[in-house]
């Protein structure tokens, strides 16, 4: 008579299935072709191993242990409903390695697609520069994909990942309908506002500036005030183009544009560009920002809102001014006593410069590849939003741009590998 298989040998089995099943969750560089303009950065390549193969070895340790403990004296005596609760919570962290790896798969698996791997690449070397302030921190580093849905996303570097341990990178999603053309600059320079405000402990420093504040608007700038943070610096870097892109984003049926809701951490669609609005003229003075102020209004009249809602954002549009004033001069410790404008370098997104950066670049074509990233964006903008470049050649230009940031970023990183690699054999001949 064939007794049959025991809990315990039962819950064995599955426990060594559960490594076979990580034993195969290889290294990326082992299964992720792609072209060498295509690819991640190698810090960012050498971060997310690293970080998978922490993962790997704990949960290993962590079965390991467990079948220790099942083999042994106490596990054999113990009731199969205490083995199989252990079982489980090891089971939790297995799937929780497993989501990791799904995280950095979905950013990687993109980079073999032809032309989108290489424009993500491009993208990211538009983030770096977008992130990037030295004298202040040092960015960890960033990576884009693609994927479906209006709003684009950041996973941000040095938050929790599923089963514990930090983000060793910041994931930025880009929505698909967003390439290319300058209005994905504006999305991505806004996600990678949220993990500049991080890196500066801005949105907590901001609050408790606001918590002091008695005004009864001051609330609901402190609800929003995270997004509102992504949003101001999108706007410093990219200019115009930001303001043009966030209104292309939230151009919504009138329903949604004027729905005001506490509990989403977006400023209400109407009041946020105008609010971009009110940044863009702060930090770069030009009826440019009026101009697009009336646009909006032209799209999305008050006349036909209830009582209730127009008195409330004819209290937040006269409460503009004093709330991006305090956004602009507020000082911050991790800035060294500074404001953000004080910076950010806003003398290079000035209209009247960016305008004539654009004149330039038309019979100098170098001068805008040679450009930083988010410098080229903002031109782009700029002669979007003065109706000097059409969307096909926009769409064309942009494609190009991200073409050979890719490619200037590969070659730069393979320079610095060949030098690295010719220092050892100099040292030793010395």
């Amino acid at each position: 008579m064939t007794v049959g298989i025991t809990s315990h040998r039962l819950l064995e089995q599955e426990v060594h299935g559960l490594l076979a099943r990580l034993a195969r969750v290889r290294s990326f560089a082992l299964h992720d072709s792609s072209v060498p303009a295509a690819a991640i950065s190698t810090s960012a390549q050498a971060a997310i191993e690293r970080s998978m193969a922490e993962a790997r070895r704990d949960v290993q340790e962590q079965a390991r242990a467990y079948l220790h403990w099942l083999k042994g004296p106490i596990g054999q005596e113990a009731p199969a409903r205490a083995a199989h609760r252990r079982f489980r919570f090891l089971r939790l962290r297995f799937n929780a390695t497993l989501s990791r790896f799904d995280i950095f798969s979905d950013v990687l698996t993109q980079r073999s697609e032809q032309r989108t791997g290489v424009w993500l690449s491009g993208l990211d070397a538009l983030a770096a520069d977008a992130l990037a302030l030295p004298s202040y921190y040092r960015s960890p580093p960033v990576v884009c994909y693609l994927d479906r849905g209006a709003g684009a996303a950041i996973r941000r570097a040095r938050t929790r990942l599923p089963g514990g341990g930090e983000n060793p990178v910041a994931i930025v999603r880009v929505p698909r309908e967003r390439m290319v053309g300058s209005g994905v600059g504006s999305s991505l320079v806004h996600e990678v506002g949220h993990q500049a405000a991080a890196l500066l402990d801005l949105v907590r420093s901001l609050q408790r500036g606001l918590q002091r504040l008695r005004a009864h608007e001051w609330r609901y700038w402190e609800r929003w005030i995270s997004e509102i943070v992504a949003d101001f610096w999108s706007v410093a870097r990219v200019g115009i183009g930001s303001t043009l892109g966030l209104m292309s984003v939230v151009s919504l049926p009138d329903a949604f544009v004027f729905r005001v809701n506490l509990q989403d951490p977006h400023p209400f669609p109407w009041i946020r560009v105008k609010l971009s609005c009110a940044i863009g003229h702060a930090l770069y003075p030009h009826s440019q920002w009026e101009r697009s102020a009336r646009l909006w209004e032209e799209f999305y009249a008050r006349d036909r809102l209830d009582q209730e809602r127009a008195r409330l954002i004819t209290q937040l549009e006269a409460h503009l001014p004093v709330f991006v004033s305090f956004l602009t001069n507020h000082r911050l410790a991790a800035l060294r006593g500074r404001a953000l404008p004080d910076v950010l370098s806003l003398e290079q997104r000035q209209p009247n410069h960016l305008m004539s950066l654009w004149q330039q670049w038309q019979t100098n074509p170098a001068g805008l590849r040679g450009a930083q990233p988010t410098l080229a964006f903002a031109v782009i903008g700029q002669a979007k939003a003065d109706d000097a470049i059409e969307p096909e050649a926009e769409t064309d230009l942009i494609g190009k741009l991200l073409n050979h940031w890719a490619l200037r970023s590969t070659l730069d990183a393979s320079a610095l590998c060949a030098e690295a690699a010719r220092r050892p054999a100099k040292a030793l001949v010395a």
